[in-house]
């Protein structure tokens, strides 16, 4: 989550739009450790919790719960 995160800040400070899509049980983390960056107001949606044991299939489901969210972050 952290990388992502720096990523995204890294992004909006090129004035390029940016969303983190990580696992809800980072939330909390993700809004510390955007305060911490400077960006405490860093666009973010989540998706449950774990991820990495899924399958292609479940990954392609998650992503598409909340890719509605992601775009709409970025308007």
């Amino acid at each position: 989550m952290s990388c992502g995160l720096r990523d995204v800040v890294e992004l909006e400070g090129a004035q390029v739009p940016a969303v983190l899509v990580a696992s809800d049980v980072f939330a909390g983390a993700a809004a510390k450790a955007g305060r911490a960056l400077g960006l405490p107001d860093v666009r973010r949606v989540f998706v449950a919790h774990p991820v990495q044991d899924r399958t292609d299939e479940e990954l392609r489901t998650l992503a598409a719960g909340v890719v509605d969210d992601a775009l709409a972050a970025l308007a």
